[in-house]
This record gives structure tokens, C-alpha cells and sequence, in this order.
């Protein structure tokens, strides 16, 4: 049995359209390797000769000595270190650089499909004769759309599915396999990815004497242009206000955003973050990996949180934050040291010291 790849093989582009692609210096592109053809992207330690690779880092030297790769996309510092038969790429950020061409090479990659490989309606999708759908929809056996749905022109539904009833979704998103939206507007060129789970009730009770009393959520989620959502995700609907994604946000698999949260425009979340009812991003924020963002906080534009940290109280513009609870990372810094001291005994060896003088 064949491997499959699941990326169709690119049209090549030769070298000269790769350095003009990414601003190459051009000046040091010998002439003979001008009209080379690469056509496909890999690690170092992978790449063939028709293969471009990237280079950043002092580390990486070992690798960048025995890469097979056509051609190599380094900084000014490293070009000396590429091998012979691998064409240097002077760039000044390679990463980025590479990220470029791989776009281009791959541009079907970017956006997920049909998971059943047809366009238009399946036999087995269960659409509302009161959806309306434009033209150019696909939707996949298994799915679901409710009544008064709408889904905009190049917007792939993928299997299994569930577009709950007045649920609106903009032009050429992609809503993955096993998806449920419900109470939820969806703007231009969204991805969701399979199982995330988005509208459904906030988490809210007034407690009392013969139990708890669930509180009406009234509100949607909001996600607007260009965001992108992970696999497993939750989002919650506002109880009442609106829960708000901003256009260009990133949010990664298995993050959970409460109710009445609002995040900002081209924020990061990383996976396993939490975000409780009623908190606040500004825009450009990032949240590392299993951050806590307790209820009715603000996190100011620009700020970054490290990955597993605790944010208890306000956090202002512009600053890197960590520790649990979070504290500007000077000061969480000291802490850890001030305990690996303790730890050590370094701490109670000088205070003997300085009471035996």
C-alpha cells in the first residue's frame, strides 16, 4: 500500500521567484542557480534537493552542514556555514521568510476542506427548507443546518456538523467536523476546527436555599473576521452581553472562554488556557499555555502572559507577566530565585552568618 500525502505536489518556482518572493539579495544568487526549481518545503534534516529549508539559529549549525536541501533561506551570519550544493538564501528573518514561500507552495493547506471530497449539498446533509444557503456551500453527509440559518458563497460545513437555528455564517469560513454552533455570529474567512463547541449556555447560578437557580443567557458569541478556532474549543454565549472574538484572533485546541468575555483584535490564546466570565483582552494580547484568566479582569493591549500562569488582577498595556498569582516578570523572576536560594539553604547560611558576626 501507497502513503498518501494529503497536500496536493506544488507547481515548482525557481529560485528567482523564491528570492523575489522573500527579498532575497538577489546580487548573491549565482547565476547558474537562477533558474533552479524547488518544489516542496522541509526541515534541514529532511530536505532534499528539491526542497528549501531554513536555517536560524546558532544551534542549528550541525544540521545546516548536512542538509541535502536544494536551497537554504539564512541570515547574512550563517551563509558561510551552508554546504556545498545548497544555495544560500540571504533573508534577514529566514523563519518568516520561509513561512512566505511555504504559503504560497501550499495554499490549499491553509484553510480545511470537505472532509468528504464533494462540493455542494450532500445526499446525506439535512439542511431546513428555511436555511439559506449562497451559492457555492458545501456541506458534508452528516451535517446539520437549522432553520434560519444562514451560510455565505465558498463556506465548507463539514461532516456531523450542527448549525443551530439563526445562526449566521459569513463567506468562505470552514466550520470542521462535529462542530456545534448555536446563538453565534461568524464573520468572513473564519476557521473552526473539528469538535469545537461555540454558543452553547455560560456557566451561571444564583445559589440559595432549595438549590441552585440557573440564570438565563441571552446573549451570542460574536466571532468576527479572519479568527480562527481550534479543534475541542469552548465558547460560551453571553448571559447579557455578547462573548466577542476579535477579527484576526487565534485561539488554539482546548481553551475555554466563559461568558460576556470580550478579546481583543489578533490576540494569542495557546491551548488549555481558561478565561472566566466577564474578563477582558485588549488587542495583540498573547496567553500562554494553560493560563488562568479569573472573572471580570482586564488584560491591556500588547500585554503577554507566560505559559501556566494565574491573572487575578488587572494587567496593564505593553507588559510581560508571569507566576501564579501573575506579576510582572521581574518580580516573578526574583521570587523563583529567592526560593532556589532557600531551597539551597543560601538564605539561612547568611542570616547565621550575620548574626554569629
Amino acid at each position: 500500500m501507497n502513503d498518501p500525502f494529503f497536500h496536493p505536489v506544488p507547481a515548482a518556482l525557481t529560485l528567482t521567484e523564491i528570492a523575489a518572493l522573500v527579498a532575497a539579495d538577489l546580487a548573491a544568487l549565482p547565476s547558474s542557480a537562477a533558474a533552479v526549481r524547488l518544489s516542496g518545503v522541509a526541515s534541514l534534516e529532511e530536505a532534499g534537493p528539491h526542497d528549501l529549508a531554513f536555517m536560524d539559529g546558532a544551534r542549528h549549525v550541525p544540521a545546516l552542514h548536512a542538509t541535502r536541501a536544494g536551497a537554504c533561506l539564512v541570515t547574512e551570519r550563517f551563509a558561510a556555514h551552508v554546504p556545498a550544493g545548497t544555495v544560500a538564501l540571504r533573508v534577514a528573518k529566514p523563519h518568516a521568510a520561509f513561512v512566505t514561500v511555504a504559503r504560497r507552495l501550499y495554499a490549499g493547506s491553509l484553510q480545511p476542506g470537505s472532509m468528504f471530497g464533494q462540493a455542494g449539498v450532500a445526499a446525506g446533509a439535512m439542511v431546513h427548507p428555511q436555511a439559506r444557503l449562497e451559492a457555492d456551500v458545501t456541506v458534508d453527509p452528516g451535517a446539520v443546518i437549522g432553520a434560519g440559518a444562514e451560510v455565505g458563497t465558498g463556506t465548507v460545513i463539514a461532516a456531523g456538523a450542527v448549525i443551530g437555528q439563526g445562526v449566521r455564517i459569513g463567506r468562505h469560513c470552514s466550520i470542521g467536523a462535529g462542530v456545534t454552533l448555536q446563538h453565534t455570529l461568524v464573520g468572513d474567512r473564519v476557521i473552526i476546527h473539528p469538535g469545537a463547541r461555540i454558543g452553547q449556555d455560560g456557566f451561571g447560578y444564583v445559589g440559595g436555599a432549595k438549590g441552585h437557580a440557573k440564570i438565563p443567557q441571552i446573549a451570542r458569541v460574536i466571532l468576527q473576521d479572519d479568527v480562527e478556532i481550534g479543534a475541542s474549543t469552548t465558547i460560551d454565549r453571553g448571559g447579557l452581553r455578547d462573548t466577542v472574538i476579535g477579527e484576526g484572533t487565534k485561539i488554539d485546541n482546548l481553551v475555554q472562554i466563559a461568558h460576556n468575555v470580550v478579546i481583543g483584535r489578533h490576540c494569542i490564546v495557546v491551548s488549555q488556557a481558561g478565561i472566566a466570565g466577564s474578563a477582558t483582552l485588549g488587542d495583540f494580547v498573547m496567553l500562554g499555555g494553560q493560563v488562568g484568566v479569573i472573572g471580570h479582569v482586564h488584560i491591556g493591549d500588547g500585554a503577554r502572559i507566560a505559559a501556566s500562569s494565574n491573572v487575578k488582577d488587572d494587567v496593564p498595556p505593553g507588559v510581560e507577566w508571569g507566576g501564579s498569582p501573575a506579576k510582572p516578570m521581574r518580580d516573578w523572576f526574583r521570587e523563583v530565585m529567592a526560593v532556589q536560594r532557600l531551597g539551597r539553604g543560601e538564605i539561612g547560611a547568611r542570616r547565621g552568618e550575620q548574626q554569629g558576626q
